[in-house]
This record gives C-alpha cells, sequence and structure tokens, in this order.
C-alpha cells in the first residue's frame, strides 16, 4: 500500500445517525476530494492486481464504480455494472438480497459474462455482505467466476467479509473499521 492505513482512515468522514439512528456511515467523498489521496486508493489496487489473473471487473452500484471504472481503465480490463434494479435497459439477470435496511434487488445485463470469465468486483464498502454475495450468485449464473471482492473499507464486525470468505470468495480491503471507532 502506498500510504499506512492511519492516513487513509483520517479521510474517512464519520457520520453519526445515517442513514438511520445507531448507524455510523462511513463517507469516502473526502477521497474524491484529494487528488492525491484518490491517486493513492487506485495505485494501491493497481499495484495489487497489475500481474493478477482476471478478465473483467465488476463495479457495484453506485460508489464502487467510483473505484471499478478508474482501475479497468488502468489495467485495460471490461468493466461489468451490478445496478440497482431498473436502472439497466437491456435483458437482466437479477437477484434479490438483504441489505443493512430491508431488501433489495440487483441486477447485471444478461450478456456480461462468459462461461470461463473471471471478475474481480469492487465495491467502496463491505458491511453484511448482502450486495456483493448477490453479484456473485449473478456472476456464477452466468457460468463466470469470481477472482476476488476489493473494497477501501471492511466493517469486519458486520461479518460480510466472513461470509464472503465461506463462499469461497477472496476478500480485499484497504482498511478496517470497528463499529464504535470515530
Amino acid at each position: 500500500m502506498l500510504f499506512d492505513e492511519f492516513s487513509l482512515k483520517t479521510l474517512i468522514r464519520p457520520v453519526q445517525d445515517f442513514p438511520k439512528p445507531g448507524v455510523v456511515f462511513r463517507d469516502i467523498t473526502p477521497l474524491f476530494q484529494s487528488p492525491r489521496a484518490l491517486r493513492m486508493v487506485i495505485d494501491s489496487f493497481i499495484q495489487r492486481y497489475v500481474e493478477a489473473d482476471f478478465s473483467h471487473i465488476g463495479a457495484m452500484d453506485a460508489r464502487g464504480f467510483l473505484i471499478g471504472s478508474v482501475v479497468a481503465y488502468e489495467l485495460n480490463k471490461p468493466l461489468v455494472l451490478f445496478r440497482k434494479q431498473g436502472k439497466l435497459p437491456a435483458d437482466v439477470l437479477g437477484q434479490s438480497y438483504q441489505t443493512e435496511y430491508g431488501e433489495a434487488t440487483l441486477e447485471v445485463h444478461a450478456d456480461s459474462l462468459c462461461e470461463g470469465d473471471k471478475i474481480l468486483i469492487f465495491d467502496d464498502l463491505i458491511a453484511t455482505g448482502g450486495t456483493l454475495l448477490a453479484a456473485v450468485q449473478l456472476v456464477r449464473r452466468m457460468g463466470a467466476s469470481v477472482f476476488e471482492t476489493a473494497a477501501i473499507i471492511d466493517l469486519p464486525e458486520l461479518g460480510g467479509s466472513q461470509k464472503l470468505q465461506d463462499s469461497g470468495i477472496p476478500c480485499f480491503s484497504l482498511t478496517r473499521f470497528s463499529l464504535t471507532e470515530q
């Protein structure tokens, strides 16, 4: 990593009681307000994956798009978008999942991946893992496999990264926060 975990954590703003009371939201927008910090985040991912063996990059709606698209560009890989229900215009595959706040459906274009493709999936944060696990199920339904999931932040106490690993999916993050950490 190009900078220490403490430096990265100072650029992630905790927002109390958002989107509901008792939740500390981890806001990554300060990273995007600092060109130097954003470059360090992207370069850290590039260094990790530049020689890795995968064919596609996936990006989760919406903040995962911010990282995944730049990494796809830098590594010259096709980009697959995983969107909230009703946002994609062509034939889609959908997968319902539980969020921290209810139920949702994730969609991907049905022709995004083929049998034998291997995808690296980016999101901004791993919490309960519901969204990423839904993406994994969609990838598998297309006959492809997941190389790894990657995020800026992991909230390990919510169990998402462990659920991914228990499903046979490697999981990487640049930093971790405990639920009580400011």
